[in-house]
């Protein structure tokens, strides 16, 4: 089934992310992480791109088979094309259409400076379109309600998203962000733009001081006041700092679904004990607004 369709048919839709382990980790530890997600039914699991440019050596392909067959959840492949050609994208294609998967976030990936960029693609939006036009695959955009690190400008920004929905996307998944006030003027400016499909929200819950830094620095996401407060004042704890960090996640996602969003894309870091635990506390809410 298309995400897409999910989504229509679903006021607010409830999604996870899981990345596949590192070269020298334990696919093991991946299976046990579905294990525990899958009893919640999200309404898809996005997996982020993997080592490797083809199914051979892509663990992405391997997990999203599992998340399918064995647990009856749609997954959503990540596919980056910075450093794919036509060829290894055919072959991602084939061995997807192969097992039944038609879901892919199209992304251009990040830059590595050890590696020259193939050159078949450019943009996301180039591999979006590459995408629709051999068929068979729903695709799904990424997008940025504090502005890609790399783009000159915001309103630049959302002109090249245009130009990747036009090209085909039909949901878009947002970066994760720490101040809803940052979304909702976002929002308003893609529909100001003429972007219309649904966008949900990606949250992060933090839970260690690390994992702040190392997001700040990946992205470029601004810490609201309230959030560095939180966070500072129970740094010394571990287990203090991961409670709030969940806290103030749920306090966001409780705002955005109130406030009328399509769904939240939930960011796990492969902690599912972070995710159930998120889930449990607003699963009412969810169903309250879901039953209309």
């Amino acid at each position: 089934m298309y995400i897409s369709d999910i989504i229509k048919n679903k006021k607010f839709t409830f999604s996870l992310e899981i990345f596949p382990p590192k070269k020298d980790g334990s696919i093991d530890t991946i299976y046990k992480t579905l294990e525990a997600l899958a009893p919640i039914k999200p309404d898809y699991i996005s997996v982020t791109y993997g080592a490797g440019g083809n199914p051979a050596d892509n663990s992405t392909c391997e997990i999203a088979t599992i998340i399918k067959e064995r647990y009856g959840i749609e997954p959503l492949v990540h596919l980056t094309c910075i450093n794919s050609d036509k060829k290894q994208v055919d072959d991602t294609l084939g061995f997807l259409k192969e097992k039944g998967i038609s879901n892919i976030l199209a992304l251009r990936g990040d830059r590595n400076p050890d590696v020259p960029p193939k050159t078949d693609f450019t943009y996301a939006s180039d591999l979006t379109k590459y995408i629709m036009n051999r068929g068979g695959f729903d695709v799904a955009g990424a997008c940025y309600p504090e502005t890609h690190p790399e783009a000159i400008s915001m309103d630049i920004d959302i002109r090249n998203l245009k130009t990747k929905v036009d090209a085909g996307a039909s949901h878009l998944v947002s970066q994760l962000f720490f101040d809803n006030n940052d979304f909702y003027n976002y929002m308003y400016k893609l529909r100001d733009n003429g972007i219309n499909v649904p966008v949900q929200a990606g949250i992060m819950p933090v839970t260690n001081k690390k994992q702040i830094e190392r997001m700040v620095s990946m992205c470029g996401a601004s810490l609201p006041k309230k959030f560095t407060k939180i966070m500072s004042k129970y740094d010394s704890s571990p287990e203090a700092l991961c409670d709030a960090g969940c806290a103030y996640a749920i306090e966001q996602i409780i705002d955005l679904i109130t406030n009328g969003i399509d769904g939240i894309h939930l960011y796990t870091m492969n902690r599912p004990e972070i995710a159930l635990k998120i889930y449990d506390s607003i699963k009412n809410i969810m169903d309250c607004v879901n039953r209309g």
